[in-house]
Order: C-alpha cells, then sequence, then structure tokens
C-alpha cells in the first residue's frame, strides 16, 4: 500500500509540475556556454551501469562533492545546467541518470519518449535508486579532486528521494530537500545530516506535508529547517530560470540559490 501511494503521488508530483518542463533550449544553451569540465561517466555497480552527469569546479584545491537527483522528468537538459550552476559556485556536482538501462535497448531518459519518462520513473524500485544514489557518491568522493564530503540536493520526486537518502547514507553533511515529501516516520531516526526544505507557497500538496515533518523530525531530535517561498509554485528552481518565468518564480529561486550556497559554504 505505501509503494502504491508513492506511486500515486510521483505521479500527482508530473501531472501539477507538467506545464513547465516542456523545451529547455535556454538551459542546453547556458550550458554549452560554460568554460567547466562536464562529463559522462558509466558508474558500475552489481548488474547495473548508471549514466551519470560529473561537473567539476575551477579550483586548485579539493573540493566538496554535491550529489544531485533529477526530478520525475529524468535527465533533462536543466539538470545538467544545474550541475554545471554547482560546479561554478565550487563544487564537483554528479547527477545520476536513474532511468540508466532501463529504456530502449539499454538507453537512459533520452532514449524515452517525454510522456513516458514521468511513468517509468514512477515504476523505479526503491532498493535500485538507494543503490544507485550510493554508487554514484561513492565514486564521486573516490575522484582526485573531491575534498571527501558529500552533500545531497533534490527536486521535485528527486527533493523525495533527498530526504529518503538520508535515511540511508549516514556518511551525508548535508541534505537539501526541494520541494519533495518526507520517508517514513520510522526511517527518520537513522538519519544522521541536517536536512534543510525548499518549499513552494503555492504547492499546498507539498506544504501540507510539512508541520508532521517537523513534528517527526523534532521527535527524532534530528535537524530540519524548511523554508517556504510565498507566491512561488512547485519546480521554481528550474521555472525561475525559464523565459517565462512569473516574477515569484524568479524572486524564489534567486533567493533559494543564494541559501542553498550559504549553506553549502558551512
Amino acid at each position: 500500500m505505501k509503494r502504491l501511494t508513492l506511486l500515486s503521488m510521483f505521479v500527482l508530483t508530473s501531472l501539477i509540475a507538467a506545464p513547465f518542463a516542456g523545451a529547455q533550449d535556454w538551459a542546453k544553451s547556458a550550458l554549452a556556454k560554460s568554460p567547466r569540465h562536464g562529463e559522462w561517466v558509466t558508474v558500475k555497480h552489481g548488474d547495473r551501469a548508471v549514466e551519470t552527469f560529473v561537473v567539476y569546479p575551477e579550483s586548485k584545491s579539493k573540493t566538496p562533492v554535491v550529489l544531485i537527483i533529477h526530478e520525475i522528468f529524468g535527465m533533462t537538459d536543466w539538470v545538467q545546467d544545474l550541475a554545471d550552476q554547482i560546479a561554478a559556485a565550487g563544487y564537483i556536482a554528479v547527477a545520476p541518470d536513474l532511468l540508466s538501462g532501463m529504456g530502449a535497448n539499454g538507453g537512459r531518459t533520452n532514449s524515452f519518449a517525454e510522456d513516458a519518462v514521468r511513468e517509468a520513473i514512477g515504476k523505479l524500485n526503491p532498493d535500485q535508486i538507494t543503490a544507485d544514489l550510493n554508487a554514484a557518491a561513492d565514486y564521486g568522493l573516490k575522484l582526485p579532486a573531491s575534498s571527501g564530503k558529500l552533500f545531497v540536493g533534490g527536486f521535485c520526486w528527486g527533493g523525495s528521494q533527498t530526504f529518503r537518502f538520508a535515511t540511508n547514507r549516514p556518511d551525508l553533511a548535508a541534505a537539501f530537500v526541494f520541494y519533495g515529501g518526507p520517508p517514513e516516520k520510522d526511517a527518520m531516526g537513522r538519519i544522521k545530516a541536517p536536512v534543510y526544505g525548499f518549499y513552494a507557497g503555492n504547492d499546498a500538496r507539498i506544504d501540507a506535508t510539512i508541520p508532521d515533518t517537523v513534528t517527526a523530525m523534532k521527535a527524532a531530535a534530528k535537524a530540519y529547517e524548511p523554508v517556504t517561498y510565498e507566491g512561488a509554485g512547485h519546480g521554481f528552481m528550474r521555472a525561475g530560470e525559464a523565459p517565462d518565468a512569473t516574477d515569484a518564480n524568479k524572486k524564489a529561486r534567486v533567493d533559494a540559490w543564494a541559501r542553498w550556497k550559504s549553506l553549502l559554504s558551512k
């Protein structure tokens, strides 16, 4: 029943965010102009091969790793551009495509029809997701340029997975949940890292989970700091960058990005 409920939540999330998930030529163009080194690598574990986008900062010293968990729309141009922005801020960005090997002829997100991606992600096995994320995180931490410090951040479906990953990964320095739901209450006791939430004011479905999450995290003696950006809609980190962004989404994106960078630097 819990699995069915989660799948329903992911599908509903996709329907709500769908108007913002069209062509992302603006993100693709921004990435093409980046001076930073980005590359696709294959991260293997067990019988899985996870195609992962890695972007390096221009730094003379070792830097922390930020694991990025994509939206229910998969590995889009925006996710890749976001990884580049993380690198521009001074961190190694590691963004696995969790649909790797799941598409036609063993392809990843770009092998799916756009309207089939959300359904495919909604059907992913949670244990496989965790194993893929662990493998990508371990890959990043073993890079010679890594300082050995690990963060995770995710968006929409990826925000929910970020919160869940925090219950399974004890060496996290912090988890950044962007408009995602919480894990099961009985799993919160396993969280070691502080969790920072970024929520949209016009997102009643997700916002309704915040009060109980505050109570549950407090009862488990875990650090949880949610911030809600008034007037913004679900998906504002992406929508706030789009050419047709509303003023509220633009402001939320700017404010959330500033907060995120500040927290990463602590």
